[in-house]
């Protein structure tokens, strides 16, 4: 009677113990995207299946409010288990919410590139890179053409490109340049590709570290070929009602503008235009800039690189190790080829086979990455910084505010954001 007794307890809390269970919760602007659709199943199948009882989740939040939302939860102190960040001042800005990953990804060092992108000031790692990004023009060789422009000679220099931008205005089919600054995301790509061959190294690092000011001739020059071009007829208008994603590009790819700063990796870059346009229409420059830094070469601009996205993990979550088990699922070589193939996603893990890459312009950017690399100039202002930037470009190109009053406010944010 006592052993059918001790059974009929061990019975009983068995069947009142629920089964081990989890369900990690990750917050990201990609997965809502049917281009990313493999990438995100392959991720979510091979870990469900490596940790049985496990369910990811993937909530997709709008890029235009993400870092809104995510502020919200991690004041709450909740918030999803993983978190996609962009690098460089957007994670820097939310290290105190993150798990330091330095000893967790110990075996991911030697093959994943991009590190110094996702560490915060305190030289600690906060999230593993999934993907390296950087700025490009992209052109519509058929508009270049139609304009009586050599389509296979893309601008190398201002005054070159100055021609270009005329005769593209004077054939009165398209703008020169597509724009969508509704979010202020367009200033980030001209301000670091005009940068990116303007400042010299030195004034790089100095901006870095928020001793280059906004008022300095050197950053008022790049905000000035912002409004210089705007002024001369580049852009189209009602740049700042146009959201960036997906309208700007949507507009370049319909032949709306010539010509576009895009992305190199995974939206708004040359697999999307080539999937839509046809990739012999498609081509690519490094942006010139109207003045050379001492250090570069004319007719040989750079162009920005830094690391694109990656994963942290969050203080708040009840499972880190899963969730940081999860982060590099999604790192992994064949996932990350997944990516690659279907969305142009330039992967920061070196492991994977990049070699069967035919876009004519995704082999002339993978070339420029080995020679003409710069800094990103927005992504290592602070967060703060960037915000302000975002409402005075589009001050700047409402007219409602001169360069002067844009980087005495500029000066006052930057001042306070390094306390």
């Amino acid at each position: 009677m006592k052993r059918l007794n001790l059974a009929l307890g061990l019975l009983g809390l068995l069947v009142a113990t629920p089964s081990l269970s989890a369900e990690i919760t990750v917050w990201d602007w990609k997965s809502g995207d049917p281009l990313n659709a493999a990438y995100y199943d392959s991720v979510k199948k091979n870990f469900e299946a490596a940790h049985p009882g496990t369910t990811v989740n993937y909530v997709f939040q709008p890029h235009d409010q993400f870092y809104t939302l995510l502020g919200t939860a991690l004041a709450s102190g909740s918030g999803p288990d993983l978190i996609m960040l962009n690098a460089g001042a957007q994670l820097v800005a939310r290290t105190d919410a993150l798990v330091p990953l330095d000893t967790a990804v110990a075996d991911l060092k030697s093959s994943i590139s991009g590190w110094p992108d996702f560490s915060g000031t305190d030289g600690k790692i906060y999230a593993i890179p999934l993907s390296i990004q950087g700025f490009v023009a992209y052109y519509n060789k058929k508009i270049y053409a139609d304009a009586g422009l050599d389509p296979e000679k893309p601008p190398t220099t201002w005054a070159e490109l100055v021609k270009v931008c005329d005769a593209i205005k004077a054939k009165g089919n398209a703008t020169c340049f597509s724009l969508g600054n509704k979010e202020g995301f367009g200033i980030e790509l001209w301000f670091s590709s005009i940068a990116a061959t303007e400042w010299t190294a030195q004034e790089q690092a100095d901006f870095t570290a928020g001793k280059l000011k906004w008022s300095s001739p050197q950053v008022r020059a790049v905000l000035q070929s912002w409004v210089d071009a705007n002024a001369a007829g580049w852009f189209p208008a009602g740049a700042n009602s146009t959201p960036k994603f997906p309208d700007e590009y949507e507009g370049f790819m319909r032949g709306d503008s010539a010509n576009s700063v895009g992305l190199i990796s995974d939206v708004g870059n040359w697999k999307q235009f080539d999937d839509f346009m046809q990739p012999e229409n498609v081509g690519a420059f490094r942006m010139p800039s109207p003045t050379i830094a001492s250090d570069k070469k004319e007719g040989d601009p750079q162009f920005p690189v830094t690391g694109g996205i990656g994963y942290g993990v969050n203080k708040a979550s009840k499972n880190v190790d899963l969730a940081i088990a999860l982060d590099k699922e999604f790192a992994a070589p064949a996932n990350q080829l997944i990516f690659f193939t279907d969305a142009g996603a330039i992967p920061a893990n070196t492991a994977v086979d990049t070699s069967g890459l035919k876009s004519p312009s995704g082999k002339l950017i993978f070339g420029w990455m080995k020679t003409s690399e710069a800094p990103m100039a927005y992504s290592d202002a602070t967060a703060r910084e960037v915000e302000e930037l975002h409402r005075q470009s589009q001050l700047l190109l409402n007219g409602t505010e001169t360069i002067d009053q844009a980087v005495e406010q500029l000066d006052k944010v930057q001042a306070e954001a390094r306390k």
